[in-house]
Order: C-alpha cells, then sequence, then structure tokens
C-alpha cells in the first residue's frame, strides 16, 4: 500500500541521515496517521465521527510516547539511533497535551516510522505497526 504512495526517488541509508529528525518526524506522523485510521477502517464498523475520535486516540503523543517504549526491544540499531537523534534535537513547539518528555518520545517515535517509509521498508512498518497493534492497539 505505502510502496505506490512514494512520488521520488528512493533515497539511500546516507541521504536519509541528512534529513533533520523534525522532517523525518512530520513524514513519520503522517505515514502513522494514515496506518490507523487504515487499520480502524478496515478492523471496525463505526461512523465516521467515532472513527476520528478512536484515531485520535492513537496518533497522539501521549500514545506514541508509550509506542515507542513498547518497541524498544524490537527496534533495530539503526531506528535507535534515529530515535536517539529525534530526541535529542531542539523542538521550538510544545504540545498542549502532553508533557515535553512524552513529546520528545513521540517525536522518536514518528522519525523512526519517516525514516522507514523514505527507505521503502514497508514490510518493517508493517511489522512494527503489527506489533504495535498485537500488544497495545488492540488493548486500549
Amino acid at each position: 500500500m505505502l510502496k505506490d504512495l512514494k512520488f521520488q526517488k528512493q533515497l539511500t541509508s546516507k541521504d536519509i541521515l541528512q534529513i533533520n529528525p523534525l522532517n523525518l518526524a512530520f513524514i513519520g506522523d503522517a505515514v502513522w496517521t494514515l496506518l490507523v485510521r487504515d487499520y480502524f477502517c478496515e478492523n471496525t464498523m463505526y461512523k465516521n465521527n467515532f472513527l476520528h475520535k478512536l484515531t485520535t486516540k492513537f496518533v497522539k503523543a501521549t500514545y506514541q510516547s508509550k509506542a515507542l517504549g513498547i518497541l524498544g526491544d524490537v527496534l533495530l540499531d539503526d531506528e535507535k539511533e534515529i530515535a536517539r537523534r529525534a530526541r535529542n534535537t531542539k523542538i521550538n513547539t510544545a504540545s498542549k497535551n502532553a508533557s515535553l518528555c512524552e513529546y520528545k518520545k513521540a517525536t522518536s517515535f514518528e522519525a523512526i516510522i519517516g525514516y522507514l517509509f523514505l527507505l521503502e521498508k514497508f514490510e518493517r512498518i508493517k511489522f512494527l505497526f503489527d506489533y504495535l497493534s498485537k500488544n497495545f492497539l488492540e488493548k486500549n
């Protein structure tokens, strides 16, 4: 699914490592939101308004912060490095519904997803999504 949405040429890992981690998070946030929306549209029969509320719960910083913690043991070294870089990047905005610590962890989570998307590692994104949906998404 995601592979068909790409508009630019495939970037190398070296190219992607040059991208600001906040920009990776910007892309990752969009990819994650699409995955969560797709998941609930395919697996529930809820009406649009409730779907929106449900999706919002799983794309906000507090959830993404927890998701990063759950993924801790399954993240690969390069993903951990992207998370570390994103967490240590100066953030000039603040979340109204999350602490600074939660917001930085959420940014790290989004950066990992953006990094994997740009590398076209769609199976890895799917693995992480499935892991979270079994270990957290379906329980909340």
